[in-house]
């Protein structure tokens, strides 16, 4: 009887040590959110970069901040939870905002998670002024690495970043800056192939347009081969910090076999059948085709391009009706809880210490 008594109130002992495990985990995998206005400059000192931090805060109550068009399910400047968490940086779409994942972001960060949010200079919604250019081309992935250096260096939020647990989560453009940051490799002269075989018709006449004032009989070429000679001179753009990408709907065009070779973190790919704007035959499956530590994939079947940015306020659907809406039979609120699960499975596997 002794015996059977010692053995249940050891059992009982593991159980509860199991309970309160999980009671504190869950009450991890729920913090109230704050986000916080960050600006930045790169090495080269050009004007600040605008950013936002998202984090675990030990607010009393979930209180949401209007930002713009944005509705953001966080508190402005709320006092953030001491010790050290995973650093996740959101790289935008083409002339998109620090904002445009603020869900991805306070989801990320409400389960232990120091989420940043950068606007890419002269690539963003207030300033397209640099969309196709080497500047913007490779400097995004500078940028997301000046970001990684000044939040480390920063006094209130290097003390709660994990240096060893850093990823970046990207959409569009900001796909293709995730996958160059885990080290692909864009070789631009791939762009000449796709406008000599008539592919991306848009694309091939803004590269002509850019490039009148080098050729005005190959203008398309002669920028083209302007990209790639800036590409070689500029080197690398990994960032070995950055230990996991994930990407949605990338632009990968500009990526080929080679590209990807010697490439050892994982990469988690999600994309749209029905992508208009970013043909899944020239872009995603690049990276299904070729990328050797692709960890994983998902396809949205019937889902167009902008389904991956968040669902939008009453006033942004009216001032920007095309990204906000979306095929018959997609619940973008719906997908966005799917996509938010992936991505923090995906980080919590591959950021482990």
């Amino acid at each position: 009887m002794l015996k059977r008594i010692a053995l249940l109130c050891r059992a009982t002992t593991w159980l509860l040590i199991i309970v309160a495990a999980h009671g504190a985990s869950a009450i991890a995998a729920e913090q109230h959110v704050g986000v916080s206005y960050f600006a930045f400059r790169t090495a080269s000192g050009e004007a600040p970069i605008n950013a936002y931090v998202f984090y675990p805060a030990s607010a009393d109550q979930v209180r949401s901040a209007r930002i713009g068009p944005y509705d953001v399910q966080a508190e402005m400047d709320a006092a953030e939870l001491k010790g050290a968490k995973p650093l996740i940086v959101i790289s935008h779409g083409q002339g998109g905002s620090a904002l445009g994942h603020h869900d991805l972001a306070t989801y990320l960060a409400a389960r232990g998670h120091v989420v940043a949010s950068l606007e890419h200079p002269k690539d963003n919604v207030r300033d397209g002024s640099g969309v196709g250019t080497a500047e913007v081309l490779l400097g995004r992935p500078h940028q997301v690495s000046a970001l990684i250096d000044a939040l480390a260096a920063d006094a209130r939020w290097g003390r709660i970043l994990d240096r060893e647990r850093i990823g970046v989560a990207g959409f569009s453009m900001g796909g293709y800056t995730g996958l160059a940051l885990v080290g692909a490799r864009p070789n631009f002269l791939r762009l000449l192939d796709l406008c000599d075989a008539g592919l991306e018709r848009g694309m091939c006449d803004l590269l002509a347009k850019k490039g009148a004032a080098l050729d005005a009989e190959q203008p398309a070429r002669a920028y083209v081969v302007s990209l790639e000679s800036a590409a070689r001179e500029a080197g690398t753009l990994a960032d070995p910090r950055v230990k996991a990408a994930f990407v949605m709907a990338p632009m990968a065009l500009v990526f080929d076999q080679a590209s990807f070779t010697g490439i050892t973190r994982p990469v988690h790919l999600h994309y749209g059948t029905a992508d208009r704007l970013l043909d899944p035959a020239q872009n995603a499956n690049n990276v299904i085709r070729w990328l050797p530590t692709l960890a994983g994939r998902t396809a949205i079947v019937g889902s167009d391009h902008w389904v991956y940015l968040a669902p939008c306020s009453a006033e942004l659907a009216e001032a920007a009706s095309e990204i906000c809406s979306d095929a018959p039979g997609i619940d973008r609120a719906k997908l966005h809880r799917q996509i938010q699960k992936e991505a923090l499975d995906f980080f919590a596997a591959h950021l482990e210490s």
